[in-house]
């Protein structure tokens, strides 16, 4: 019955890339009775279509056709680095991203006033749900380029806590790679 039901609702189709509870992939079969997922790691995930009727099931596919998904990320960075140069940093890395829209464009928030740090995060756009692993980690390695080139040190309350006098945390060759 549940096949039957799915049918009809049409949560998602063959390709689409859905999230079911904790498993994400691409959708590559669809019967009466179950549903088979490809997870990013190639693993071949099958769920009873009973089991997916009473899972919460989100269609990134779907979403990004009609709106674009939010790829986002957090960040905690000291008092020290004014927001307005973290916001600088943080949207043109996201701009420099492979996969991330241009337009509407990505925009930073302020989540959290902690102790020792601010939480800031950035949201981009992505029009493509199937290369978002590869977007994030794109995003990512963007983010600490332009950390590093700034030199704005990412916190952590783990850093803070043993802080004594130490140098930032930041590979110290970064700008000149030739200096060991």
């Amino acid at each position: 019955m549940a096949g039957m039901v799915m049918t009809y609702m049409r949560p998602f189709r063959i390709g689409d890339y859905i999230k079911v509870g904790d498993i994400v992939g691409e959708v590559i079969e669809k019967n009466v009775l179950v549903t088979r997922i490809r997870t990013r790691k190639n693993e071949i995930v099958t769920i009873q279509n009973s089991n997916m009727l009473s899972a919460q099931t989100s269609n990134y596919t779907e979403a990004a056709k009609e709106f674009g998904i939010i790829v986002h990320t957090k960040v905690t960075i000291g008092y020290d680095v004014p927001w307005q140069q973290i916001k600088e940093i943080m949207e043109s890395a996201a701009l420099d991203t492979p996969g991330i829209k241009k337009n509407p464009k990505p925009f930073m928030m302020i989540t959290a006033l902690d102790d020792f740090y601010v939480e800031y995060e950035i949201n981009a756009y992505t029009d493509n749900s199937a290369t978002m692993p590869r977007v994030y980690s794109e995003l990512h390695q963007n983010l600490l380029k332009r950390f590093f080139e700034f030199g704005v040190e990412i916190m952590s309350p783990h850093i803070f806590a043993r802080r004594d006098g130490i140098d930032t945390q930041m590979p110290a060759n970064y700008l000149n790679p030739d200096k060991s």
